[in-house]
């Protein structure tokens, strides 16, 4: 493409991906990666998660709107971190979980961010339309309570039996999520993660196309899913080159040619395309940051006009 793929997507970084320590919530650096990223003008937005101190997370608010980014709020560290569960089961532990979302909610608004995402929980098969009615029960909860601020909600599609095992889950089973949803909720949508559609065993196409309505946020990155025996094997976000990995520019390719030919090149509402990567064991995370924007770079230089 000769035009700048900033045209059509506002090009971000997960932040409490590429700096790991951050997903606790209490990372002392947490301003100092920030800034870092701020200050690269090749991103146009940042995602952020919890910040557990409400001092930093006003220096970080403060220092997101100086640099007039787009914030994005992921809360999925919320649940990966502590065992929480959107679909629990259990009322009180469902509740427990829908309590830490809408405090997601209020932190996003802080931070300047305009909604949250999240996922779904761990199910089994015998139980598992049980787990639906549960998750559907929160996600309205959730989607109420952010309507009041002009927020949108969005789940996130994650591997169903690899490495997360989330409810939610393969494209046609996020696709009646989402359709449920938006039956009563306008302000709900969909994140789709390149690293994920290997682990759900289709294909960009594929998934692309049958949550079309749906998509409202975008992440690319790489996996390990082939192999258990795999050094990295999982829902990880190696670096892209990575020994066994699902994802490199040709994928990152495809998957741009597919959103090219689906419609979501919108320079009027650019949608935010984010690197999800994270280093491996003792690699450099800026590193790693720039192999992901040469990979990008690459992709978008050989899509076609």
């Amino acid at each position: 493409m000769r035009e700048s793929i900033h045209k059509y997507f506002k090009v971000g970084l997960i932040s409490f991906m590429a700096y790991p320590a951050m997903s606790g919530g209490q990372d002392p650096d947490t301003l100092a990666h920030l800034r870092t990223i701020a200050l690269d003008d090749y991103f146009d937005a940042v995602e952020v998660t919890w910040i557990k101190d409400p001092a930093v997370r006003a220096e970080a608010a403060k220092l997101l709107d100086v640099a007039h980014m787009t914030v994005c709020y992921g809360a999925q560290p919320r649940f990966l971190t502590t065992g929480l569960n959107p679909n629990h089961l259990d009322e009180e532990e469902r509740r427990k979980a829908e309590q830490s979302l809408l405090e997601a909610v209020d932190e996003a608004e802080q931070l300047g961010a305009k909604g949250i995402a999240f996922l779904s929980g761990k199910w089994e098969m015998a139980t598992r339309e049980e787990a639906y009615q549960q998750l559907l029960k929160t996600t309205r909860t959730v989607c109420d309570y952010a309507k009041g601020k002009n927020m949108l909600v969005e789940l996130e599609v994650f591997d169903y039996d690899i490495d997360k095992a989330a409810l939610i889950g393969p494209a046609p089973y996020a696709a009646r999520f989402a359709a449920d949803m938006r039956t009563s909720h306008s302000n709900f949508g969909l994140m789709i993660d390149l690293s994920h559609i290997p682990m759900t065993y289709e294909t960009p196409e594929f998934v692309v196309r049958t949550l079309r309505p749906y998509i409202t946020h975008l992440h690319i990155g790489n996996t390990v899913c082939e192999d258990p025996a795999a050094e990295g094997y999982g829902d990880l976000h190696q670096r892209f080159g990575f020994p066994n990995g699902a994802n490199d520019t040709p994928q990152v390719l495809e998957f741009l040619r597919v959103l090219k030919n689906e419609g979501f090149f919108n320079a009027q509402d650019p949608l935010v395309l984010s690197f999800e990567v994270k280093p491996w064991k003792d690699e450099d995370p800026d590193l790693v940051v720039a192999n992901a924007k040469r990979v990008l770079n690459r992709a978008w230089a050989l899509l076609e006009e």
